[in-house]
């Protein structure tokens, strides 16, 4: 009895179970997501019995017919505009993929196959087209086998930069690889957006750059641009503005084509072109959309214009007709380069619709080629629906009454599908069927123990391996060098952001996390991936600088000798014995030394030369100013004397000789003080440039440095005292007046001389001072013996001792005084006796 009631409890229970199983499973069933509907979509595929499949994306019509607008629900448009440019691309592939199939040499292992759909030219259908291949019509997740039930190795396409755009974005989320054969947009460059995407044809970032160099051959200065509304028109105007305007270039106008057309929109573009003084018009847009903006052009006999063309339609043979040649003749543009290929021309005469009556596209080339409808046919030809289009009239129903006979010859046909003699694009088709056809052929070599997949250094094999395994699949690429690894938040840490790095810090290898600073002497270069020695700063001979700060030095060396041996053999003439000759040549040896001295200023600076510069100019300017200050005392008292009952204490030769010993003996004592205590030595700037060293000499203890040249401005200040009281004193020859100017001079040229070295850094505050040094000794010289030499060579007559000397009235009468005559070794004179005894 109880084992009964037990399996009735269980029989019960596994009833339950099996109830609310199946209801989970109905409710299951209920929530599974399911298309709505299947795409309209018309291509060729051939997948049976192949390894896998490669995809094609192709413009076979030009454009979408419009949706109709009372219909709510989303509906997959049809095409029209049948293009037989495109619809060559697509033969063009399926050649090249039987080409490849019956080489040993490729893929000698596995055949090709290949899904091929059209675009219509129209972003719309590109996304179609991309979504089916990942899914298939029947599929609700990417499974990558596509509708054929084969493996999907790629894509070949899709026949715009746009729709390129729009592809990628879905295909590259799945690292399924896509090869472009004619988009040139250069944001399809960006790995980070289209990881998965390649392309054999060079972005648009090259051919702004040609042709802006283009409009600077020809002098055009006033430009204006065309582009389609749409990615390859509007990245490629933006990067030719950029590199037009770099150059100071001008955009005189920027207009769009509309992609569905708009009577509106194209009547503004033809006005800004009309109303322009323009002359050149840069023109980025395919063919297909640029054809009603030509029939613009013709409509309103707008000539005169020079175009340069963008490689989409710069060759194509639909614009090349003899309505469009007084317009658009002329025209300049880069293009792609052509070639031949082999077999192709037999391969697209080889087509007729009689073989397979459901091929929809080939009827519909038949139709449009020959402007006859197919027998027992339905499919439409030659339909336009574009709206009040200049030049064309509404077509929303063309079939034509003449039917087709299918004896119609290929032969007798002159359109683009047979021309063969500018192969361009066509061969970019073939080369991308290439791209993948040799990568999946080095996949299939891949040897076992050396694969190139981690971990484990894995092969990938056909037709099991993943969509990332053909292309390079990483979150973010390797970090090259120059820059370091920088977090995402809240991603994973194979994704990082590759930061440059900063100045002064380098990262020698890919991948590194941190950047490594550089040592002290050294500099990151431009790519911040290799430390560099600094470049040395200082004021060197073989520059212009350094080498005519030298010839001035060396000319003032000469012009000082000059006047010392003008002294020498001039030296008992009056001019030359008046107010001491001794300290006049004292004087000219300090200049010598100081002028002489701004050559320890220039070139590299050592320590020996940063102690001697200094020390040098000091003793130099001790020199000459004290020999300039006994001098000046001599006319201070002559002065003194002349506006005096009394006369004042003789002042002999041999106490201002007396004074201008003591005056250098100071100065050495100081000067020796200097370099014992705390000397000058060679420092290294690095903190006023970052990127060079300069060289400059660290002056020591800068309180000892102000007390070696304030014994100087007290010289100076003095000399400038005396002499300035003295300037009154009458004479034929104003030594007092000469020697006030010299020392204005040399005061001015010093004041002026400290803002200028406080505001400059590196060789030229030397540069400043050397030439502070140069001009204080050139206005001393000039100042003091220019006028004396110009009476000894030009003016003898006057170097006499009457005419040098003369009568100075004074108090007492019996005093005969001159400026010459204070210090005269003639002692014929009552005050010379005076002053000498």
């Amino acid at each position: 009895m109880a084992s009964r009631r037990m399996c009735l409890l269980l029989g019960a229970l596994v009833f339950v179970w099996a109830e609310l199983g199946t209801e989970d499973q109905q409710e299951e069933e209920e929530l599974t997501c399911r298309l709505m509907g299947k795409f309209d979509l018309n291509g060729y595929v051939d997948a049976k019995n192949h390894s896998v499949v490669i995809g094609g994306l192709f413009p076979i019509h030009s454009r979408t017919i419009p949706a109709n607008e009372s219909i709510l629900e989303p509906v997959s448009a049809k095409c029209e505009g049948f293009n037989f440019r495109g619809f060559r691309w697509m033969k063009t592939m399926i050649h090249t993929i039987k080409e490849i199939n019956e080489r040993k040499d490729i893929l000698p292992h596995h055949t090709l196959g290949y899904q091929i759909f059209d675009t219509c030219f129209t972003v719309s259908k590109a996304m179609e087209s991309s979504l089916v291949f990942l899914t298939g019509q029947e599929e609700n997740k990417p499974n990558m086998r596509n509708s054929t039930g084969a493996y999907l190795a790629g894509i070949v396409g899709s026949g715009g930069s746009d729709l390129s755009i729009a592809a990628s974005r879905v295909l590259g989320l799945y690292y399924v690889p896509q090869v472009g054969y004619i988009s040139t947009c250069s944001l399809l460059s960006d790995k980070y957006q289209f990881p998965s995407y390649f392309r054999i044809v060079p972005s648009d970032k090259i051919q702004s750059q040609a042709v802006v160099k283009l409009i600077q051959h020809f002098g055009w200065v006033w430009v204006g641009t065309i582009a389609s509304d749409d990615d390859y028109g509007k990245y490629g105007v933006k990067q030719f503005k950029e590199n037009l305007e770099a150059l100071n270039l001008c955009i005189a106008f920027s207009e769009t084509i509309p992609k569905v057309y708009s009577n509106e929109k194209m009547q503004k573009a033809v006005k800004a072109v009309k109303d322009s003084s323009a002359k050149v018009i840069v023109l980025y847009a395919s063919d297909l959309d640029l054809s009603p903006f030509m029939l613009e052009m013709a409509h309103h006999n707008i000539t005169d214009r020079t175009w340069i063309a963008s490689e989409a339609w710069i060759t194509s043979t639909l614009l090349a007709k003899p309505e469009f040649f007084p317009y658009f003749g002329g025209s300049i543009g880069f293009a792609v380069p052509r070639s031949d290929i082999p077999g192709l021309k037999e391969f697209l005469y080889d087509v007729h619709p009689s073989r397979d009556p459901s091929d929809v596209l080939t009827i519909e080339f038949w139709q449009t080629a020959f402007n006859c409808t197919w027998p027992n046919g339905s499919v439409p030809y030659n339909l336009d629906h574009r709206v009040n289009m200049t030049g064309k009239e509404d077509r929303r129903e063309a079939m034509s009454d003449q039917l087709c006979t299918g004896e119609e010859r290929l032969e007798d046909l002159k359109n683009t599908y047979l021309d063969v003699s500018q192969l361009r694009i066509t061969n970019n088709v073939r080369q991308a069927v290439y791209t993948l056809a040799h990568a999946l052929d080095e996949l299939s070599r891949c040897d076992k123990e050396n694969g190139p997949f981690n971990p484990g250094q894995y092969c990938a094999y056909i037709p099991t391996f993943e969509p990332w395994h053909l292309p390079h699949s990483v979150c973010t690429d390797v970090c090259p060098p120059g820059t370091r690894k920088g977090i995402r938040q809240g991603e994973p840490i194979c994704c990082f952001d590759c930061i440059p790095c900063a100045d002064g810090h380098v990262s020698e290898k890919p991948g590194e996390r941190e950047c490594m600073q550089c040592g002290e002497d050294y500099w990151s270069n431009a790519d911040r991936s290799k430390c560099v020695l600094k470049e040395v700063e200082f004021l060197a001979y073989d520059e212009a600088l350094g080498f005519t700060l030298v010839l001035l030095s060396i000319l003032g060396a000469l012009v000082v000798v000059a006047v010392a041996v003008v002294y020498v053999l001039h030296r008992r003439t009056p001019l030359v014995q008046a107010n001491d000759r001794e300290l006049s040549f004292l004087i000219q040896a300090a200049l010598l030394i100081t002028v002489l001295s701004s050559l320890l200023f220039i070139g590299k600076p050592d320590d020996w030369s940063c102690r001697a510069r200094q020390v040098t100019l000091a003793l130099g300017f001790a020199l000459g100013l004290s020999s300039i200050l006994g001098k000046t005392i001599s006319l201070f008292l002559a002065y003194r004397i002349s506006v005096s009952k009394t006369r004042f204490l003789s002042m002999r030769p041999v106490f201002r000789k007396l004074l201008v010993l003591l005056s250098v003996l100071v100065e050495a004592a100081i000067c020796s003080a200097y370099l014992l205590g705390q000397p000058p030595r060679v420092y290294k700037n690095m903190e006023s440039q970052v990127i060079r060293i300069i060289l400059e000499c660290s002056e020591g203890s800068v309180e000892l440095l102000c007390v070696v040249f304030g014994m100087d401005v007290l010289l100076a200040f003095l000399c400038f005292l005396t002499s300035f009281v003295a300037r009154q004193l009458p004479d034929n020859y104003y030594e007092g007046k000469c020697i006030t100017f010299g020392m204005l001079a040399f005061f001015i040229i010093w004041i002026s001389f400290v803002p200028a070295y406080l505001s400059t850094k590196g060789k030229f505050k030397v540069a400043v001072e050397i030439f502070a040094i140069l001009a204080s000794s050139y206005g001393l010289l000039g100042c003091i013996f220019a006028p004396k030499c110009f009476i000894i060579l030009l003016r003898p007559k006057r170097n006499t001792a009457e005419t040098v000397g003369g009568r100075v009235p004074t108090v007492d009468k019996s005093i005969q005084l001159t400026s010459a005559s204070v210090s005269s070794e003639r002692n014929d004179t009552a005050v010379s006796t005076v002053l000498d005894d």
